[in-house]
């Protein structure tokens, strides 16, 4: 993977984000959190997860506060904000994900109360599969995630690509931070702070 390489509008890579004594840390961290398992419209997925700052409440369809995103997490913040050229405290939710073996996550787009995303991969590393309808079917990119890369995505990979990834057979970590859409409401604008 190329530095900061764009594959499609919009997405941007980075490889070692972090070093690998942080990147030791914070799945350290993580493995001392209370993850639960993903709950969409009634079914159990197999990837453990927990909100900091926002969260996303799929039963209801809105975001809801969450526990402030904790300090271990603000220097991977920043550092994120600054790879996507955003301040820092723009990234307003962190998802802390654990993958264990089997699992991955279908098809789909980040919901719309939320603008730009970046994701740090941890562990073992995967293949994150893009997909953009087209009038004869889809247009498909696919783009490896090596242990302690970074993904942004913004623009036009954010908003007519969708992305998934398969289930795998080892452990894996991801922390993504989202920004808040444009067209949130004022009580959720509220929430950040």
């Amino acid at each position: 993977m190329l530095f900061d390489q764009e594959l499609i509008p919009g997405l941007v890579t980075r490889d070692e984000l972090v070093t690998p004594v942080e990147e030791a840390e914070l799945i350290a961290h993580i493995t001392t959190l209370n993850l639960t398992p993903f709950r969409f419209q009634g079914f159990t997925g197999k990837r453990l997860t927990t909100s900091f700052g926002l969260a996303y409440d799929f039963e209801a369809g809105r975001i809801t506060r969450a526990e402030p995103i904790p300090e271990w997490l603000d220097p991977l913040r920043r550092r994120a904000a600054d790879f996507a050229g955003l301040p820092s405290g723009d990234l307003v939710q962190a998802l802390v994900i654990r993958y264990n073996p089997g699992a991955g996550i279908g098809w789909h787009r980040d919901r719309p109360q939320f603008g730009q995303v970046v994701g740090i991969s941890l562990g073992a590393p995967a293949t994150l599969a893009f997909r953009q309808r087209t009038a004869t079917g889809f247009k498909r990119v696919k783009l490896p995630l090596s242990p302690r890369s970074a993904y942004h995505l913004a623009g036009e990979a954010r908003l007519t690509w969708e992305h998934g990834i398969s289930a795998h057979d080892a452990l894996r970590f991801s922390i993504t931070f989202r920004s808040v859409g444009a067209h949130i409401d004022t009580a959720v604008t509220q929430a950040k702070g």
